[in-house]
């Protein structure tokens, strides 16, 4: 389905090459944005035909210096960067007792490090021109938690923290910033997780299933549109399946 409700806007989707990420920026394009996709992965830039954007760019998400020259390399051919979703990240799973210091700080750099660094880079272009949207995708487990899960968990537990300190900074300015915090996705970083613990979830979830890609992005589609999403500062939006009712 198509519409013109992001018609012209700018934007900059990272994780694009599979997942939410992409399925956000396929339903993006669906409705007029002018859509860059970023991953580490270089599928990405397949993917960026495939869903109808203008390209796909391999990133180090990581990298202070690779975020700021895609944001810098964005404005200078756009004029703009309008909106910015960070959808990108890893899973693993460790016990806390167990879990190396390795395998923390590598998730605190990927889901919470790099989350920091796009919308610090982002932030400049959209503050100049006055306006923009930022999108974070974070996780219910952030609010609730997750067996095995304690690095993952604090890490979007600090993605939700910083977009409502962002938020609250910049809102003024013409910039909201908001989170999206899904329940279990189907998507090829969940296929990672051990069976076991997918049917455990699946019986505690009140709609009974896990969501798809495809049912996370129209959140996205809200949050980034005009006047849909124009009153949302600072929000934690939960299509969760009923995991998390706050």
């Amino acid at each position: 389905m198509t519409s013109t409700v992001l018609q012209g806007k700018s934007a900059l989707v990272t994780g694009g090459a599979s997942g939410i990420g992409r399925a956000i920026a396929a339903a993006y394009a669906a409705a007029g944005a002018d859509v860059i996709l970023a991953d580490r992965d270089p599928r990405v830039v397949e993917v960026a035909s495939d869903v109808g954007a203008r390209r796909g760019e391999v990133l180090d998400a990581t990298s202070e210096q690779a975020v700021d020259a895609l944001v810098d390399g964005i404005v200078d051919s756009q004029g703009r960067l309008d909106v910015l979703v960070c959808s990108h990240g890893i899973l693993t799973q460790s016990p806390a007792a167990e879990m190396s210091t390795a395998t923390w700080q590598e998730t605190m750099d990927v889901d919470l490090t790099a989350v920091f660094l796009l919308n610090r880079a982002a932030l400049r272009p959209m503050l100049g021109q006055g306006s923009g949207r930022i999108i974070n995708v974070a996780s219910q487990l952030a609010i609730k938690g997750g067996v095995s899960l304690a690095h993952y968990a604090a890490a979007k537990a600090g993605v939700i923290a910083m977009t409502k300190s962002i938020a609250l900074e910049n809102a003024a300015h013409g910039v909201l910033v908001n989170a999206i915090a899904p329940g279990p996705i189907d998507t090829p970083m969940v296929e990672g997780i051990d069976d076991q613990w997918k049917r455990d979830k699946r019986a505690e979830l009140p709609l009974g299933r896990f969501g798809t890609p495809a049912e996370i992005a129209p959140t996205a589609v809200l949050l980034a549109s005009d006047p849909g999403g124009n009153l949302y500062v600072g929000q934690v939006l939960g299509p969760n399946s009923g995991d998390v009712m706050p």
